[in-house]
């Protein structure tokens, strides 16, 4: 196949236009629009009087390789290389292994071992997506928050009540498995090609749940309502584990565990800390969600073209240092959606951000986070990170009122350090509840700081950030993990062989692809196989 790059197309066009385009620029026999397989699409919107899509596309034709010299000098022709799907070979364990935590990590790690024909069993504190919505919703709409099922804890993870973005930053091979695997389980197959790829919390769930059901057909156990509590080794390897259902102990025994918790379980890291398994304080974040109307990002950049209904949702990825290095940014970027609540410990206040797939909600939202590093705590306390965490959590509830309200401010207003009295334009999204409390009640000074030092400076890059009636809602602390569970170049932890810890609670990824693409390279290494390949 013939790989096209760089096509620009208007933002009225279709799939045949593209063929006419090429079949102009290299004077072949006219393509048809079947020949045309879409590898890119991306919105150009950097000149507001030019915003048009960018295609890489691929064909097949004759003389392929007559077409590659006739236009050698030409950088945007070259040859393309498909990869057919396939799956794992088959493999053999003395024992089945077991995964904890059913997370976009623990979910990729369980499928592809179950390809492989070991039948692993998960073991997932949370419940299965459906019983999980019925959670989410008493807690949304009544304040009733189960500490086990939430919107952290249950089957999908903490991506499941997100925006189901599958951005990454990496150039990995695993990464179309990812995209192949979520495609064949049901998510729309344009996350394939989109620079800026989407399912959707809507579809995620579905996907997530087809996902499961394969692992189960092919020999698995996903058991849910399974709190991991502890574990054996013998000669410094995992040699069982044990886990709490229907408030009964039970052990299995094995000698291969893919440790997938995500980063919201605590009692979990504490465990560890206490069985002396080797782990780091590491970087994290911490901040606010800030939402905006959606009409007006889009006007900030699309101009004239805003509401053509050619153009996605307008989205945003900023970032600044402030003068002492210390680095602002947004940080899942929702069009078109809501600040959730996600708290997962009683009496505390955690907000993130989720949208549908149509992405056509009134407000857009982003977390604005603070970077912070060990040296802002007692950074020989592992787990001094998880209790600022929960410190700035409390606060927020206390400050709000309690019962699970938010703290909200207006940007003018915080940037004028006073407290707020009324909404302008913008309605706040979060669904239990809000009270007007500046963040300084709740976060540290040099976080609010940091966030009066880039929001002017966001607003130079993007007018709406310069509203005053955008709405900060907070408090934003589960970006990331705050602890990192060392493992070897097995991907082993250094402390206990065979324990393999993995995803965003481990400390090895920062987001549903990347966990994804971690639990894939763990169950590779469980395996004993080169988890740089497939």
């Amino acid at each position: 196949m013939i790989k096209y790059s760089n096509i620009k197309m208007p933002l009225e066009h279709t799939t045949g236009d593209i063929a006419t385009f090429i079949s102009k620029k290299l004077k072949l026999e006219k393509l048809k629009p079947t020949d045309i397989k879409i590898i890119r699409r991306s919105v150009d919107a950097r000149h507001k009087d030019d915003i048009h899509f960018v295609y890489t596309v691929a064909f097949q034709y004759d003389n392929e390789n007559g077409i590659l010299k006739k236009n050698a000098g030409n950088k945007n022709v070259s040859l393309y290389k498909e990869t057919p799907y396939s799956l794992p070979r088959k493999a053999q364990l003395s024992n089945r292994p077991v995964i904890i935590g059913f997370g976009p990590a623990g979910m990729f790690a369980a499928l592809y071992l179950a390809q492989c024909g070991v039948r692993p069993i998960v073991l997932e504190r949370g419940l299965d997506v459906d019983s999980r919505k019925e959670k989410v919703r008493l807690f949304w709409e009544k304040g009733i928050l189960d500490t086990e099922c939430n919107v952290q804890f249950g089957e999908g993870g903490a991506g499941t009540f997100s925006d189901g973005k599958l951005n990454t930053g990496v150039n990995d091979p695993l990464s179309r498995i990812v995209f192949e695997e979520f495609v064949r389980h049901g998510a729309p197959e344009e996350i394939m090609y989109d620079a800026k790829p989407n399912i959707g919390t809507d579809k995620l769930s579905a996907t997530v749940k087809n996902i499961r059901n394969d692992i189960v057909s092919l020999g698995g156990d996903v058991i849910f309502g399974a709190k991991f509590c502890g574990y054996d080794t013998e000669n410094g390897r995992i040699k069982a584990i044990s886990y709490i259902k229907n408030n009964t102990e039970i052990t299995i025994e094995t000698d291969n565990v893919i440790l997938a918790i995500g980063h919201s379980a605590r009692d979990v890291f504490y465990l560890l800390k206490n069985r002396n398994v080797t782990m780091q304080a590491k970087n994290f974040s911490i901040g606010v969600r800030i939402e905006h109307k959606q009409s007006d990002l889009d006007r900030s950049m699309y101009g004239n073209m805003s509401g053509h209904p050619a153009l996605p949702p307008a989205d945003y990825k900023l970032s600044v240092h402030d003068e002492t290095g210390r680095g602002i940014y947004t940080f899942c970027m929702c069009p078109g959606g809501v600040v959730t609540a996600s708290s997962s410990e009683e009496n505390t206040i955690v907000t993130n951000g989720m949208s549908c797939y149509a992405r056509n909600g009134e407000n857009a939202n982003s977390a604005v986070l603070v970077g912070i590093t060990p040296d802002d705590f007692d950074k020989d306390d592992i787990m001094a990170g998880i209790e600022l965490q929960r410190k700035i959590e409390k606060a927020a509830y206390k400050a709000a009122g309690g019962n699970y309200k938010a703290p909200v401010s207006l940007v003018g207003d915080f940037l004028s350090k006073r407290t707020s009295e009324k909404f302008g334009n913008v309605t706040p999204s979060y669904p239990i509840g809000t009270k007007f409390v500046p963040p300084d009640e709740y976060l540290p000074d040099f976080v609010c700081d940091a966030l009066r030092f880039a929001l002017p400076q966001f607003a130079k890059k993007i007018s709406c950030f310069g509203l005053p009636d955008a709405v900060m809602t907070g408090p934003e602390t589960r970006s990331s993990s705050p602890v990192r569970i060392v493992r070897d170049k097995n991907l082993s932890s250094v402390s206990v062989k065979g324990l393999y810890p993995c995803g965003e609670g481990a400390g090895y990824a920062g987001g549903i692809v990347t966990a994804a693409m971690d639990g894939l390279r763990c169950a590779m290494a469980v395996l004993g196989r080169d988890f740089a390949k497939r």
